[in-house]
């Protein structure tokens, strides 16, 4: 599933969490926006291995959650929000398309790592690939309660992340395109020790579009 997706369902557990302690309900908010995020900062470094985390995430959120309604506090609720929304969003992966640059093709068997199990699990394609119609009615879902409960910055957060859900779910199947145009002319001109860092999916995905062009 596509960034806003995620950011928007870590938000709206923020907001449930605050219906809880309204004394944090801003917290929560933020807590589960960037809980929603924070996975995806692996983007371009071991992609859904290096910070997704679908069982050790469920596991902290739970011992933090039970933490947060016996002491709540900032800390404690906040804590709790962001680890409930990275489990969310690692788990939430499984569900969408495969770990590869053109995801409806679903040529990967790879979804999300699971590090307690040392394997990768399978992608369920219920929501077929990130940017797909789908998620983006995924998207609008999640942020019609939001945008009957938030309002100033935090509404303007929910509003940038549906526009950026827009954009993206327009142009996702033409994105990989591009990227195989510039990878082709800057690739040759990288040092070894960068091309070795650019993710296995732009290389793999530049190799086919090299020997389709051969043909």
């Amino acid at each position: 599933m596509m960034l806003p997706t995620h950011a928007l369902a870590g938000m709206l557990l923020g907001l449930a969490a605050g219906y809880a302690v309204p004394e944090f309900a801003g917290v929560a908010l933020v807590a589960g926006l960037l809980g929603g995020i924070l996975p995806d900062l692996d983007m371009y470094v071991g992609h859904r291995r290096t910070l997704h985390y679908p069982v050790y995430y469920a596991a902290l959120a739970s011992g933090t959650l039970v933490l947060a309604s016996l002491l709540p506090s900032a800390l404690t609720v906040g804590a709790a929000v962001l680890l409930l929304g990275a489990a969310t969003h690692s788990v939430a992966d499984v569900f969408g398309g495969g770990l590869e640059l053109r995801p409806w093709e679903a040529t990967s068997d790879r979804a999300v790592y699971d590090h307690y199990n040392s394997r990768w699990l399978e992608p369920r394609r219920w929501v077929r690939y990130d940017g797909s119609p789908g998620d983006l009615l995924l998207s609008t879902a999640l942020s019609v309660p939001l945008f009957w409960s938030v309002e100033g910055v935090l509404e303007g957060v929910v509003a940038a992340s549906l526009g950026v859900a827009v954009v993206y779910t327009a142009l996702r199947r033409v994105l990989p395109t591009i990227a195989d145009a510039i990878l082709g002319s800057v690739l040759p001109a990288l040092p070894r020790r960068v091309r070795s860092r650019v993710p296995e999916r732009y290389l793999r995905s530049h190799s086919a579009a090299e020997q389709t062009t051969s043909r």
